[in-house]
């Protein structure tokens, strides 16, 4: 049996991770579930531990790990949503955050011209440095001289690595996306590695862009990318532009990897959404295609393919949560997903 962690975590994370963990099973391939719904809002707000050195360990000795969404109105303090996915990046290492993008039909793009909607890239986001470390500090907090410092962290083997695993997924190019001319110390350090990484593949096409004409393009021909790699702060928002012109944060699925331990914790991009929590009206498909994800990387590729074309033909036939158009609500969008298959 393959065990797989799994963290419902808050809001609508249960709901939609119930549909994802449903699809993976109709494959009867074996898999066992490790539940640990306990890890949510409720036992922080009670015991003030985000995440145990138990739960780590149960985590770290599964196969990969699908995640919902943690976040909840109640607790006032960033302290709980970073002690459960930052932790986990950080202590296992997951330095690669990879979010596909792909237009799974084109009722659901924003975009006027035919011709830009065909979106099909992926976002690779440098996962356990930059900005979100957490170093810096503050200097007379809450008053009118008032200092606050985020240190942007980089290093040499975090940018080399997550650089060289963009070259190792990319079909046609790689876009290496920085803010150097502004950001010099950092800038020349991402420069320096996208040099390196590019020499030894001289068969791949590579570009670089300044992280606002990237944002820029984006939007206005987001088929012009395959591969974009940058760093933390940049990836997040440019993997939240990729998903919005390609139909929604409700199907943009995602994987935080350790592609030398080939371990990976799965989830969708949306959060936990408490205003609809609760209501069954959560669009399932970002968690449906995250555990795609999670297939492909255990190797159950043709099954992974299966999932993604039962996905688009539900998106495509109208069976969709109402955030998609659909009449569905999240169990009943689920069911047609794996109707499909």
């Amino acid at each position: 049996m393959t065990r797989i962690a799994v963290i419902p975590g808050d809001g609508i994370g249960p709901e939609v991770v119930e549909q994802a963990v449903l699809t993976l099973d109709e494959f009867r391939l074996g898999l066992d579930f490790d539940f640990l719904d306990h890890v949510n809002a409720d036992t922080y707000l009670r015991t003030d531990v985000a995440l145990s050195d138990e739960d780590v360990a149960r985590v770290a000795s599964s196969r990969s790990a699908l995640l919902g969404a943690i976040g909840d109105p109640r607790v006032g303090s960033p302290a709980y949503g970073r002690g459960v996915l930052l932790r986990l990046r950080f202590d296992l290492d997951l330095y690669v955050n990879y979010r596909p993008a792909k237009l799974l039909s084109d009722r659901l793009s924003p975009l006027r011209r035919d011709r830009a909607r065909a979106v099909d890239c992926v976002v690779i986001r440098e996962n356990t440095e930059g900005l979100y470390t957490g170093l810096g500090g503050s200097l007379r907090p809450g008053g009118g001289h008032e200092i606050a410092l985020d240190i942007d962290l980089s290093t040499h083997r975090g940018t080399a690595r997550v650089v060289d695993h963009a070259f190792s997924v990319a079909r046609r190019e790689v876009c290496m996306v920085d803010k150097a001319n502004a950001v010099e110390h950092g800038g020349g350090l991402w420069q320096r590695c996208w040099r390196t990484a590019a020499a030894r593949h001289p068969d791949m096409a590579t570009r670089h862009m300044y992280v606002d004409a990237a944002a820029m393009r984006m939007v206005t021909d987001p088929t012009t990318f395959d591969v974009i790699v940058t760093n933390n702060s940049y990836g997040d928002i440019l993997s939240d532009v990729a998903s919005a012109v390609a139909g929604g944060i409700g199907t943009a699925a995602s994987a935080n990897l350790n592609p030398e331990r080939g371990f990976g914790l799965y989830e969708p991009v949306h959060g936990s959404a408490p205003d609809i929590a609760g209501k069954q009206v959560a669009n399932p498909i970002g968690a449906i295609l995250s555990a795609g994800l999670l297939l492909a990387d255990l190797g159950h590729t043709a099954e992974a393919a299966a999932l993604r074309h039962a996905v688009a033909r539900a998106v495509t036939e109208g069976e969709t949560t109402p955030d998609l158009g659909g009449p569905l609500d999240t169990r009943k969008a689920g069911q047609a997903v794996r109707a499909r298959l």
